[in-house]
């Protein structure tokens, strides 16, 4: 079961996926969820009241360290080791690990 979003999540997204869009970024759905790709490549999506981000091992730490992040699980009882939930309450970090998740995938 999908979690609901908020406004304030929603709109904190916008920005986010306004802010990817020159560099190719779009919008799409994985797990049916709202996401970000690039050339089909899931970088980050929207998972209720927080985002979603494949980090790499260093990024993906620090995310971690924030209170209320984890491993990402879209629901199979089994968290993706690269993906990180990263709550509401630090969407001002979002943009930047929407940065560099993007940077991870197109490496």
């Amino acid at each position: 079961m999908k979690p609901k979003i908020s406004l304030r999540a929603r709109l904190a997204y916008d920005e986010v996926a306004k802010g990817l869009a020159d560099a190719g970024v779009v919008e799409g759905s994985m797990f049916g969820m709202p996401c970000l790709k690039i050339e089909k490549k899931m970088l980050g999506g929207l998972f209720g009241d927080a985002m979603t981000f494949k980090l790499p091992p260093e990024p993906r730490e620090e995310a971690l360290a924030l209170a209320g992040a984890e491993h990402f699980d879209p629901g199979m009882g089994r968290p993706m080791k690269e993906w990180v939930v990263v709550p509401l309450e630090h969407s001002a970090s979002w943009p930047k690990y929407a940065e560099l998740a993007l940077r991870f995938v197109t490496e």
